[in-house]
């Protein structure tokens, strides 16, 4: 069977876990080149996997052994990526933040849009074993009408995470996304208005610390969600309130159950998983199919549309309508 090329931008840290499970995991797949300024580096890497390096991630798009591409680099180059993908009918599966802005991802999707681009954004927290066993046990509690999600990590020794040029925004935007696309998977709803605020503790430039306060689109259900890159341990928490019980679990400390009156009842998980692998597998298998992509850039965007609410809401004071995309 033949193989299908991978082109891969970006071979720092998450990029060359791509890197590593297109090499040892996917038979049906070819690493055919990655992308990354660094020369010495870049070598090196395409060395060991057994791939040609490029400095400009436009030769790697443009050739001809290369069907389809994952970019794993900060969200201010999407734009340009994006659109020479889309000239160039290369498929692709992108890292979030899908964009920075809606104005940025509303270009990238008239680019793929016309070009009828299957593009698939890699919101790995989907494929969590503690995700997926919620959305699984939602039902049994009924009605939801409160959601909780707080994501805490150590600060990043990443220093272009605290440049704005690069980065394009802090931890809200990087890391808030994965909350925000959750709230969309958990609850079926859309986010319609928030109230946020947002400092720094670590960093100097870019937020590391944020809470929102969010109000859905039925009208009655509310959520919070927060996060932090200034503390010295991990957690994942999630909190689904409904008529008939809550559901309380850790998609980082991998734990969950069931909670009525002052009950528990732990929820049957199954073993973790390795979320970009199995990113993707779904990126592979859709394009076999013929497929829609299971994370459309539209869905990515929805995401990008409530962390730029909550960006202007702590600017502002103010409560803050998220934009529809």
């Amino acid at each position: 069977m033949s193989q299908l090329g991978i082109g891969l931008i970006g071979a720092g840290r998450h990029g060359s876990r791509y890197a590593r499970h297109i090499v040892d995991d996917f038979p049906g797949l070819r690493l055919a080149a990655l992308a990354c300024r660094d020369r010495a580096a870049g070598e090196r890497q395409a060395t060991a996997f057994r791939c040609r390096w490029y400095g400009d991630y436009h030769d790697l798009i443009s050739a001809p052994d290369v069907e389809a591409i994952v970019v794993a680099v900060p969200p201010t180059l999407h734009v340009d990526i994006i659109e020479t993908a889309a000239a160039m009918r290369r498929p692709v599966l992108l890292e979030k933040p899908a964009a920075v802005t809606l104005d940025d991802g509303r270009r990238m999707l008239r680019a793929v849009r016309d070009a009828h681009l299957p593009l698939m954004v890699a919101q790995t927290l989907r494929y969590n074993a503690v995700v997926r066993t919620l959305v699984a046990a939602r039902e049994r509690i009924g009605r939801l009408h409160a959601l909780r999600l707080s994501q805490r990590f150590e600060p990043s020794s990443l220093p272009w995470l605290d440049d704005p040029a690069i980065a394009g925004a802090g931890m809200l935007l990087h890391t808030g996304v994965h909350s925000f696309d959750l709230l969309r998977v958990l609850s079926g709803l859309e986010a319609e208005r928030v109230q946020c605020e947002m400092t720094r503790v670590v960093t100097s430039r870019l937020e590391d610390n944020f809470t929102a306060a969010l109000r859905l689109s039925d009208g009655t259900t509310l959520a919070s969600v927060a996060g932090s890159r200034a503390t010295a341990g991990r957690n994942g928490a999630i909190e689904l309130a409904g008529e008939h019980g809550q559901l309380i679990a850790d998609h980082v400390l991998h734990t969950a159950v069931l909670v009525r009156g002052t009950t528990t009842e732990p929820l049957a998980l199954p073993p973790p998983v390795q979320t970009v692998r199995a990113v993707i597998q779904a990126f592979s298998d859709a394009l076999g199919r013929g497929a829609p992509m299971p994370i459309s850039l539209d869905d990515g965007l929805r995401a990008v549309a409530v962390a730029q609410a909550c960006q202007q809401s702590a600017q502002t004071g103010r409560a803050v309508a998220v934009e529809l995309i």
